[in-house]
């Protein structure tokens, strides 16, 4: 069993009635509410937290990709892969994603991801999202009709560039390109195992098995919303008669771990900011016309972004999300035992963990983390041994991997 710390870099400084003034926290909030000397100190904490969960022991760090929003500050993962690189030893670098079909050309992410898998030593997980509709139609204005067509052709280019060894010519109806010919190529022969991250289109189901990747459920409304979902997925895997390995498959999940069942009230503040203000949006926001498909429609699936921002700013209490299976909290016993619960039922080897949400500061987001480390995941780590994890990275061995120079206290 793999456990990945998962860091959305959320803005924390909202104005306490954020939600009541203001239309949305995704694609048209004002940027005059960033304060780039908070965020400075923001994205400072974010990378310790995250180089943090390496120390600690997580098996990989996840990062991702927004625009035009406070509820993830993070429009370019592959800067802060990049920073990481240098500042982790351990850990997989879970990239999910770069957004492709927004790259012009996507080569560019191909060439990113080599990088990052050289300077990592072979420890890049790519993750390759078709993009959320506020993030692709509405922020970088894509046409949501073809927007899938254009990732599925941005895939097949980045795809033959790791691994074609001489140069081709790519002509593609969105892209065309004389030279294909990257340098660096990726460390990972024959490239990073590719994960994509997926929120309710059915088709990215079949398309995922067929093309053997990890398919990553990026849900806020817990274990027992998402299992549904994850049905229709190893539902998917059995009809194409392909091995249902639990690691076929990732879920993310919120949790806040105390001390005692009691003390992890402490928590309840944060999971209130994230709901009420880091998920206000408008839903047409997440469901531009012709984003999702008439398959994906009428399957009366609804979309992770849609189930996460009805439950926002609805009146939840902290109990109330915690009963909901949202977010597993308790003390390490409690959330050990909810924990095996939700990865048997959503049968995945790979599990992402939000430790910090909303406004959380950043000594309560360690705490929950090393809480986590220490007394939850040593108890979990044995599960789904029977099967081999074969989408996870294949770094260099110890004596073959560089070294950074340490640097001296000013």
């Amino acid at each position: 069993m793999k456990f990945c710390w998962f860091h959305l870099m959320p803005y924390r400084f909202l104005p306490n009635d954020f939600e009541k003034n203001h239309h949305s926290v995704w694609v048209d909030v004002p940027s005059r509410l960033f304060d780039p000397v908070k965020g400075h100190q923001l994205y400072n904490e974010f990378l310790d937290e995250l180089e943090f969960a390496d120390e600690v022991g997580f098996d990989g760090i996840c990062v991702n990709e927004h625009h035009n929003n406070a509820y993830g500050i993070m429009p370019a993962p592959n800067v802060i892969a990049g920073a990481l690189s240098r500042r982790t030893s351990n850990a997989a670098l879970i990239v999910l994603g770069s957004s492709i079909a927004l790259y012009n050309p996507p080569l560019r992410a191909a060439e990113e991801f080599a990088m990052l898998d050289c300077i990592s030593g072979g420890r890049l997980v790519a993750g390759l999202p078709v993009g959320s509709s506020q993030d692709t139609n509405y922020a970088y204005g894509q046409v949501p009709a073809t927007l899938r067509e254009k990732y599925y052709e941005a895939h097949d280019l980045v795809k033959r560039a790791w691994t074609e060894p001489e140069p081709f010519a790519f002509n593609g109806k969105y892209t065309q390109i004389r030279y294909v010919n990257i340098w660096p190529r990726p460390l990972q022969e024959p490239h990073p195992p590719v994960w994509i991250p997926g929120g309710g289109s059915i088709e990215t189901w079949g398309w995922t098995v067929e093309q053997d990747y990890v398919y990553c459920y990026l849900s806020y409304g817990g274990y027992e919303q998402g299992s549904v979902l994850m049905r229709g997925f190893w539902d998917e895997v059995a009809r194409r008669g392909a091995e249902p390995n639990p690691y076929r498959a990732g879920f993310l999940q919120l949790v806040a771990v105390s001390e005692t069942d009691e003390q992890v009230d402490e928590y309840a503040p944060y999971i209130e900011y994230f709901y009420n203000k880091c998920l206000h949006v408008p839903g047409y926001f997440a469901n531009a016309p012709g984003y999702r498909t008439t398959k994906s429609v009428r399957s009366g699936i609804a979309s992770s972004a849609s189930q996460a921002f009805r439950q926002s700013g609805k009146g939840f209490t902290w109990k109330d999300y915690i009963d909901s299976g949202a977010v597993i909290a308790g003390s390490p016993a409690t959330v050990r035992e909810r924990l095996r619960e939700a990865i048997k039922s959503l049968r995945v080897g790979h599990l992402m963990l939000l430790c910090q949400f909303g406004d959380m500061p950043r000594d309560l987001a360690m705490k929950n983390t090393e809480l986590f480390a220490k007394e939850v995941m040593p108890h979990l780590q044995g599960m789904w041994s029977e099967y081999e994890d074969r989408w996870w990275p294949k770094p260099l061995d110890e004596d073959q991997r560089a070294r950074p120079r340490q640097m001296e206290p000013a």
